[in-house]
């Protein structure tokens, strides 16, 4: 089956691709000639998928799929969450959101913190949603080189390593993003059936 996943992140698409394996021919944006900013304004990680999936399928008439992912720390009222890619403002970029996040929980006891990624599906004009959570503590300092985003501050419950410590194949066993890609993919092929 051939499916569009709206994005253009080479790491998302790069992650989306090893845990389906073979099973589905996965097309970015660049493969259907999208170059433009799609927006994400809405107030919340679904919203923004939705927004994606739907501002795809209805300019590109093509089956396809999005997603939105944050980070959300306890200690500093759910932030980044939904404004995760954005979160150190106009110059924004993983670095500095990271910055960012070290900055606010530097005095705050509590660590705790969740992974949160919404999959909006688009197939023959019905919508459907896939949520992938995983929990886990920030470090106060980057560890590992691996991943991307907030990989190299977010440690997993149950592990003494940051996701960016991990081989990719470990990360996408109990990611987040992982944990939704498989229900998307169980999804799909129950449909195939």
């Amino acid at each position: 089956m051939k499916i569009v996943f709206a994005t253009n992140n080479k790491h998302k698409l790069k992650e989306v691709r090893e845990i389906l394996d073979d099973k589905f021919y996965i097309l970015s944006l660049k493969n259907i000639n999208c170059f433009e900013d799609i927006p994400e304004t809405q107030d919340t990680i679904e919203g923004n998928a939705l927004q994606k999936a739907r501002y795809v399928y209805e300019k590109y008439k093509v089956n396809c799929f999005a997603d939105d992912t944050g980070l959300i720390v306890d200690a500093i009222d759910g932030e980044p969450g939904v404004r995760s890619a954005r979160y150190s403002g106009e110059d924004c970029n993983s670095e500095n959101n990271i910055k960012k996040v070290l900055f606010k929980i530097n005095k705050k006891t509590n660590k705790n913190a969740h992974f949160k990624t919404v999959f909006a599906l688009i197939l023959n004009n019905k919508e459907y949603l896939f949520e992938g959570i995983v929990n886990g503590t920030i470090i106060c300092k980057k560890k590992g080189t691996a991943g991307f985003g907030y990989d190299p501050i977010f440690k997993p419950n149950g592990y003494n390593i940051t996701f960016a410590e991990m081989t990719s194949k470990q990360k996408n066993k109990i990611s987040h993003r992982g944990i939704g890609v498989r229900k998307l993919a169980k999804f799909l092929k129950n449909i195939q059936l």
